[in-house]
């Protein structure tokens, strides 16, 4: 990953009143020098002396590490509200907060609601600058929104409870409740972009694709006319109280959520099916705190803030670079769930998460009958 260009401004009071002739809701991407250069924006950031964000658990990909690292680095309060947030109020919160201190300065969002937030012109554009260390395919041309982390779905077991751990959706499929198995997604489809994308790689599994997303409902419908499917929200607890031994979710966040209360938790991307997705950084449009919001994604599109997400076990946007210049940490490296050999990953549009979404909201209650 290239290096920042930091340069110094001379003594700090400069540093200072370059920084406050900036009005950095609008700065787009750093200079090397002046009054926009990383200097500069630390300086500001400094001044604001807090940053909002929200809907970011700690334990969710690393997040607790990368936001008191960041606070500890700047002297820079970070403020969560709603940690345990979805994505859809996250935008919600950026329309309805317009103007209070308290508003989110920035947010981490599927990228269909990043999209959603960029048409309803709630985002502020800004490239890190490592933009060029992110593909193309990860980001908005124009910097509205740009992908951080991503990982692949899951199956998750507990080689405690479960005598033969299933690898691939077809396990699934053939087993009887005479298995055992307890098998649950982390959320209802029609409310979780994480559950439906479990029912898409079901999908793939089964005869259809990211384009059809039925032969996946069909999955569950027969996992539950099998009794191996457990309409709940699956998560440690579900599984430390038995109701749930197979867990269908993201691997990093199986290995945050999970494995580190169960220890007997094994974690697997399933044979049959690699599908994957991102989320997505975002800068709000009104954001109270606008230096603050910039230096925040500068950190986390640093090595640093890229590693520290590898260590919570998410596949970074520039781990590609990463790997290629000798940057990615080796030993969290080494943790990560392995792809199956010779798997050709697939990563859903946001047409066809839309478009499985229709599928799902018509069809899940009928047919599955639960969640």
């Amino acid at each position: 990953m290239a290096s920042v260009a930091i340069v110094s401004l001379g003594s700090p009071a400069s540093v200072a009143s370059a920084s406050t002739s900036v009005n950095w809701a609008k700065v787009t991407q750093l200079t090397k020098t002046g009054n926009t250069s990383m200097a500069a924006l630390i300086a500001a950031a400094k001044k604001e002396g807090k940053l909002n964000v929200i809907a970011l658990p700690p334990n969710w990909a690393n997040y607790g590490e990368l936001i008191s690292s960041f606070s500890a680095k700047y002297g820079i309060k970070v403020n969560s509200e709603n940690p345990n947030g979805s994505s859809a109020q996250e935008i919600s919160a950026l329309a309805a907060d317009k103007g209070r201190s308290n508003a989110p300065d920035v947010i981490d969002v599927g990228t269909s609601y990043a999209l959603t937030a960029k048409a309803s012109h709630l985002l502020a554009p800004y490239k890190v600058s490592t933009w060029s260390e992110i593909p193309n395919g990860l980001k908005d041309s124009s910097g509205y929104w740009f992908d951080d982390y991503g990982g692949y779905v899951a199956i998750g077991c507990n080689t405690a409870t479960v005598k033969s751990c299933p690898t691939s959706f077809k396990a699934m499929l053939k087993a009887t409740s005479s298995s055992g198995y307890k098998i649950g997604l982390n959320d209802s489809p029609l409310n979780s972009n994480s559950a439906l994308a479990g029912v898409q790689a079901a999908a793939v599994a089964n005869g259809g694709s990211l384009n059809n997303v039925a032969p996946g409902v069909k999955f569950f419908a027969t996992l539950n006319k099998n009794g191996t499917f457990v309409p709940t929200i699956a998560n440690a607890s579900t599984v430390q109280s038995g109701a749930t031994n197979i867990v269908i979710w993201w691997d990093y966040l199986q290995a945050s959520g999970i494995s580190t209360s169960v220890k007997t938790w094994k974690v697997a991307v399933p044979s049959d099916a690699v599908v994957g997705e991102y989320y997505s950084q975002a800068i709000s449009a009104s954001a109270p705190d606008p230096a603050a919001a910039r230096l925040w994604e500068e950190y986390l599109y640093s090595v640093t803030g890229q590693n520290l997400w590898l260590k919570g076990l998410a596949r970074p946007a520039e781990l590609a670079y990463m790997q290629a210049h000798g940057q990615a940490n080796k030993a969290w490296l080494a943790k990560l769930p392995a792809l199956p050999k010779s798997a050709k990953p697939l990563y859903p549009t946001t047409a066809q998460i839309a478009g499985a979404a229709k599928v799902i909201t018509s069809t899940w209650a009928t047919q599955v009958g639960a969640g």
